[in-house]
């Protein structure tokens, strides 16, 4: 399995509208196991995403679909950059 765990930072007072573009129109991604977006209780712009892929060939895949370019385009006005971001290799777990 493939995860990714990284932290975006919403443009001063636009984290909860990004949050719902992030939440809105998920649709089904094939190979996506798991796919978490979190406010960070710790940063007033911070917003953390977590997700598990089955391979890195489904997460690279899942970036050309129609929904997610259209979240994307949707989202980007509002992102004022990015954090840390990891990746890891998920063994299992609740959920998965």
């Amino acid at each position: 399995m493939y995860g990714l765990i990284g932290k975006m930072l919403a443009a001063p007072g636009k984290r909860e509208d990004l949050l719902a573009i992030l939440l809105d129109n998920n649709d089904t991604m094939p190979g996506c196991l798991s796919y978490i977006v979190a406010r960070d209780p710790a940063s007033e712009d911070g917003i953390w995403i977590t997700e598990v892929w089955t391979d890195t060939v489904k997460h690279q895949a899942s970036l050309q679909l129609p929904h997610v370019q259209a979240m994307i385009a949707k989202a980007r006005p509002m992102i004022a950059g990015f954090g840390e971001r990891f990746e890891t290799e998920p063994l299992g777990g609740i959920g998965l």
